[in-house]
């Protein structure tokens, strides 16, 4: 994976949960505490933040069935905000612009942008600057994941934001093979861009099981 000249480098910039970061850019005193934001008619857990992760809260999980989880840990609930959301997001997009005028907005929180001609730089550094921007300038936290391909960064962006070390930036063309499959072989199927529930039990049989 390491740097030739003709590959590419496509980062995946990503806010870390992203609608209750928001809220909790507003409300600093939700730091490190369990928040779920709910959908319309506050019916399904549409953000989790890790505490409330950590507590076994899964995606879409209806609220009336963990109110008396959220009693027992304090988990403080917010009624989804779009107009606050996509007004963040335009901030997200509006400075990632300035890195590369490759972008492709992917989702309300997420942005791929193609750093190709950019590569004479220290991508790895570039991709802090990035994070650093957006957190001066937003209060949001993003992960960076920087690859050949675009299923590959959304990869190294979750290997980003699921292990320390790499302190928010995982840049795949600048590492050694062995340790990116070691990584890929610890990431379950399901988490492949593209691949669903239903597809990921289909290839379970096949006896593939892992990124790799």
């Amino acid at each position: 994976m390491h740097s030739n000249q003709s590959q590419r480098h496509i980062a995946l910039i990503d806010v870390n949960n992203f609608y209750v970061s928001c809220e909790r850019v507003f409300n600093p005193k939700l730091n490190n505490k369990p928040v779920v934001v709910l959908s319309n008619n506050d019916g399904c857990a549409v953000a989790r933040s890790n505490e409330v992760k950590a507590l076994g809260v899964g995606m879409g999980a209806p609220w009336f069935k963990f109110k008396d989880l959220a009693k027992q840990h304090g988990i403080v609930a917010y009624s989804s905000n779009y107009a606050l959301y996509a007004d963040m997001s335009n901030r997200i997009m509006t400075i990632l612009r300035q890195y590369s005028p490759d972008q492709e907005v992917y989702s309300i929180d997420e942005s791929f942008l193609d750093l190709t001609s950019f590569n004479s730089r220290d991508l790895l550094q570039y991709g802090q600057a990035m994070r650093q921007q957006i957190l001066q300038w937003t209060g949001l936290p993003v992960c960076v994941g920087i690859a050949s391909t675009k299923t590959l960064a959304k990869l190294a962006n979750h290997c980003a934001k699921k292990r320390p070390a790499f302190d928010g930036v995982c840049n795949f063309n600048q590492m050694p093979i062995e340790p990116i499959n070691q990584m890929l072989s610890e990431i379950n199927v399901g988490e492949v861009w593209g691949v669903g529930k239903k597809l990921a039990l289909k290839l379970q049989v096949l006896g593939i099981n892992s990124a790799l």
